[in-house]
């Protein structure tokens, strides 16, 4: 491992240099600990810096904050969060009181060797500006394994004091590629059930952070292997060994890991370049479907209505992780043998919303969730049939743009279906049943999802309704008519609701 000079941005080294001054003039010893420390050594980006020292740290903190021009934010037991704004940059510094007599202590009570590490700050800005040798303070040994791409335990209690640090393991290993060493690995799965104890919100973000790494469904799998990912989701202990129909290549488990990868896939293949995409292996018939709907899918961005970018998210992620959950309490077997799922999507819902409240994910998160996981087959049981422009108004009156995340997640779901073996004609009819869908949707959208002529309250006034199903019924009667043609103001439409009334109770 190098310990050459590292070279900062010059706004970034300018905050800390400031921050060096302000505890120099307060007349505390600062150290930058922990993270900090660790990517310096490893030479990777850092944005979020962590500082421990003596006195008062609040005060400290807070003051920092206005003599950089950042905000302050109290966090927990004295620590204290000053983050600072410029342009599209933003950098944060933890300012935290030692954990102990010294800073040995402190780093002894740390989580895992390479994390067990402190540079007086003053040292660090001289190393940083003019390559002054580094004074590391490494009681651990931390730096050899940093150097080895080890990550230790500092000692045997680490995850008694902190279950989340669990899940912190498998970040940092994912996003650096370390080897969690073999000892450290077994105190996984021994402390595994510690983390339902753990703040929601806590692991929220790590199983987040997690996710929005490449490789999710290996990290998944490591997460299960160790005891962790069933601890987090007791929900899918039916699945692991519960079969599928023939088509399906993975039980219901692997098949929603899998899942989550296949997602991965395709926002890997929605970045190359139309050549690619037109003798890509994912697009056999050579239709050229893969490479139109890469076309939608910008143009669906132009438009403000979806990003590339959020196909591989983490809340996407979860979304394909989920989208089968309903599978585990509708199994059945028939007369014949053959495995049925029955209103599995209906049943999900309930789980999966059961999942992210217990996660403490946002509104907008169980939303999509549960989006997907009550529509995640439509998408392919539209491709059995002739695409009518009804069916098509039909799915996006439901979903609104969420009916594109959910059209991805769907092509996840059969790609993940088949596993290894070769794609059919029938991923061939989804690709072109997708094709399509995204067309009527982002090219044509004013016509079959014409702007609305009468709101509900209007038709409970005019026609002295009850509330009910019948309103959104109607009110889809009313906008099939419009997109058709056969009506064009709210006089027309009040007609046409009352003439279905009449229909219905005839």
């Amino acid at each position: 491992m190098s310990t050459g000079t590292y070279s900062l941005d010059g706004w970034t080294l300018d905050l800390l240099q400031r921050s060096a001054q302000h505890f120099r003039h307060s007349g505390q010893q600062a150290y930058l600990v922990g993270g900090s420390v660790r990517n310096l050594l490893l030479h990777a980006p850092c944005a979020d810096w962590d500082i421990t020292t003596g006195g008062d740290t609040p005060r400290l903190a807070r003051r920092l904050a206005n003599a950089l021009g950042g905000s302050y934010v109290h966090m927990h037991d004295k620590a204290c969060r000053v983050i600072v704004k410029h342009k599209q940059q933003e950098m944060t510094i933890d300012v935290s009181p030692i954990n102990g007599n010294t800073i040995e202590e402190d780093l002894h009570a740390r989580d895992f060797t390479l994390n067990a590490l402190a540079l007086p700050l003053d040292n660090a800005i001289q190393h940083l500006t003019a390559g002054e040798p580094l004074a590391l303070i490494d009681p651990l040994h931390g730096a050899d394994d940093l150097a080895a791409h080890l990550l230790r335990a500092v000692n045997d209690t680490i995850f008694l004091h902190d279950p989340v640090r669990m899940l912190r393991a498998v970040r940092l290993m994912a996003r650096y590629q370390f080897t969690i060493e073999p000892h450290t690995a077994e105190m996984l799965t021994r402390d595994a059930p510690l983390l339902k104890r753990a703040a929601s919100e806590r692991v929220h973000d790590e199983l987040y952070a997690i996710l929005k790494l490449d490789g999710a469904t290996a990290h998944l799998r490591f997460l299960d292997q160790h005891g962790l990912f069933t601890t987090l989701f007791p929900e899918f202990i039916p699945a692991r060994g519960m079969p599928q129909p023939s088509l399906h290549y993975w039980d219901v488990l692997e098949h929603s890991l899998e899942t989550v990868g296949a997602l991965e896939l395709l926002a890997t293949v929605c970045q190359q370049t139309p050549e690619q995409l037109r003798h890509s292996s994912l697009d056999p018939a050579g239709q050229g479907d893969l490479a139109e709907i890469q076309a939608l899918l910008l143009e669906a961005e132009r438009q403000d209505i979806f990003t590339l970018a959020a196909i591989a998210t983490p809340v996407m992620k979860m979304a394909a992780l989920l989208h089968d959950i309903g599978k585990t309490v509708t199994y059945t077997v028939d007369d014949e043998g053959a495995i049925h799922f029955y209103h599995h999507p209906q049943e999900g819902i309930p789980l999966a919303q059961q999942i992210m409240r217990r996660l403490s994910a946002s509104m907008r998160d169980r939303r999509l969730v549960q989006q997907v996981v009550a529509h995640h087959m439509r998408p392919g049981q539209l491709s059995h049939d002739v695409l009518t422009v009804r069916a098509t108004r039909r799915f996006f009156v439901d979903l609104g743009p969420s009916g594109i995340n959910v059209i991805l997640i769907a092509l996840a779901d059969h790609l993940a279906m088949r596993g290894p073996e070769a794609l059919t004609d029938a991923w061939s009819r989804h690709l072109a049943t997708t094709r399509l869908l995204l067309s009527r949707y982002i090219r044509e959208r004013e016509s079959i999802l014409p702007p609305r002529l009468i709101q509900p309250e209007e038709l409970i006034r005019h026609l002295h309704l009850e509330r009910g199903p019948i309103i959104g019924e109607l009110l889809e009667y009313i906008a099939e008519a419009q997109a058709d043609g056969l009506i064009h103001s709210k006089e027309e439409a009040l007609w046409f609701a009352e003439e279905k009334i009449q229909q219905l109770h005839q």
